[in-house]
């Protein structure tokens, strides 16, 4: 099925993506029909406001819709001082990012520490938090690190290296990945990390609202959003490492769409000019996260993130082996 092409809106304002959703059974819909497509049984509508009442998807009837009314009385309930902003699709996507006044220094910027939580209403891109899903949360299969708020492109950085505790580790990980070994990701095993991959498709079924919130309640409150994280370190080597040239071949090898690339490399002249600076994989990194999240495209924003976690470790195993 073709998806449909979007461009990721912004708000600072949970209103705005709080709107009415609900599901609609076809059996309620064609009573005097047996539907036999056993994963087609439910029709999620919502209606945005100041717009139409959409059908975002149809899902089996073990799906359960996460409002993201819920996902912000949590925040509220646990956070008194954050900002947010949050990217959204027409399609029903949305990343939220919670804004934390705490700052740590990268380089010569000033990062804010910050967590980004994703949902969907199309069943494109399952609740996560910190690019982690709540079912591999539960089972301890996927353990959620930490984001970093960039104020001068709005970029939301996800800690894609946190799963490795120390730096030694992360760069065995590397080389074996450059080597198309790949046996593990981060601590846990390749079995856990496909059972992780099966619980990304499952997304969030069978959830009642009182049982997601107390989940997500006692998630949210275990995390630490304060210590230094093993992401920022690479981000630090990021920042020593320069982006000439015969670096500019790095930028075509990478997993994204041509025309995304194009974007990110207009981003990255901006960026020299705004800081007045040689380029860096640190703006080169930023640039590319900024044209993922900014561009119209037919990638969810599940396919997004997941782009953006590759371009990461390309850049890393660049500056660290």
């Amino acid at each position: 099925m073709t998806y449909l092409s979007a461009q990721p809106q912004f708000t600072t304002s949970w209103d705005e993506i709080c709107y009415p959703v609900h599901p609609v059974w076809l059996a309620d819909l064609l009573p005097d029909y047996e539907i036999m497509a056993t994963d087609k049984q439910q029709l999620i509508v919502g209606q945005p406001f100041r717009g139409t009442k959409t059908i975002f998807g149809i899902q089996s009837a073990d799906y359960a819709i996460i409002p993201n009314v819920l996902i912000r009385e949590v925040v509220d309930k646990l956070f008194s001082d954050y900002k947010l902003e949050i990217k959204y699709t027409s399609t029903g996507e949305f990343s939220i990012n919670i804004i934390f006044p705490e700052q740590l220094s990268i380089g010569g910027e000033q990062l804010q520490r910050s967590m980004i939580l994703t949902n969907s209403y199309n069943g494109k891109t399952p609740f996560s938090v910190q690019g982690k899903t709540l079912t591999a949360m539960l089972d301890g299969s996927g353990i959620p690190g930490t984001s970093m708020y960039r104020a001068v492109c709005q970029n939301g950085l996800m800690g894609w290296a946190d799963s490795f505790s120390e730096l030694p580790k992360y760069r065995s990980w590397l080389k074996e990945r450059g080597q198309g070994k790949e046996k593990k990701q981060g601590p846990n095993s390749s079995a856990i990390a496909k059972k992780d991959a099966t619980n990304r498709k499952i997304h969030h079924s069978r959830q009642t609202p009182e049982l997601f919130q107390e989940q997500l309640y006692e998630l949210l409150a275990g995390q630490d959003y304060k210590s230094p994280t093993l992401t920022t370190t690479v981000y630090e080597h990021f920042q020593q490492k320069s982006f000439g040239r015969a670096d500019e071949k790095l930028l075509k090898t990478m997993p994204i769409p041509v025309q995304l690339a194009k974007q990110a490399y207009e981003r990255l002249k901006l960026e020299q000019r705004l800081f007045d600076q040689d380029s860096s994989y640190w703006l080169m990194y930023n640039a590319v996260n900024h044209a993922l999240f900014n561009a119209r495209s037919s990638l969810t924003l599940n396919d997004r993130y997941k782009l953006d976690e590759k371009v990461f470790h390309q850049l890393a195993a660049s500056s660290l082996i």
